[in-house]
C-alpha cells in the first residue's frame, strides 16, 4: 500500500546496524523488544526529534513521513554506546 517497515530489534544494540531503504517513501520502523533490560531500550532518533524507553518486551512502530525519508536517518541509545543506521536511497 505504499508503505514500507523496516524491522530493528533492540537488545543488546541494535540488529541489523545498517539498512538500506528506498527515499521518498512512507515508513514505518519497527522496533521490537524482548526481554530488554539494557540502554538499547532508551531509543534516541534526533533527525525526528524522537525519544523513548521501549518497554521491555514488545513492538514500537515508528512513522517516518516521505519527506523525512531521505538521507541518512542514525537511531541511537541515550548513552551513545549503541547504534543504527538506514540509508535512504
Amino acid at each position: 500500500d505504499g508503505v514500507q517497515i523496516i524491522d530493528i530489534s533492540a537488545k543488546g544494540g541494535y540488529s541489523p546496524r545498517v539498512v538500506v531503504a528506498k527515499a521518498g517513501v512512507p515508513t514505518i520502523l519497527r522496533v521490537s523488544t524482548n526481554g530488554t533490560f539494557d540502554c538499547s531500550a532508551s531509543l534516541v532518533i534526533p533527525k525526528l526529534s524522537y525519544q523513548k524507553f521501549l518497554q521491555p518486551s514488545g513492538t514500537e512502530d515508528i512513522i517516518i513521513s516521505a519527506e523525512q525519508a531521505r538521507g541518512t536517518l542514525q537511531g541511537l541509545c541515550s548513552m551513545g554506546m549503541y547504534n543504527f543506521q538506514i540509508k535512504f536511497q
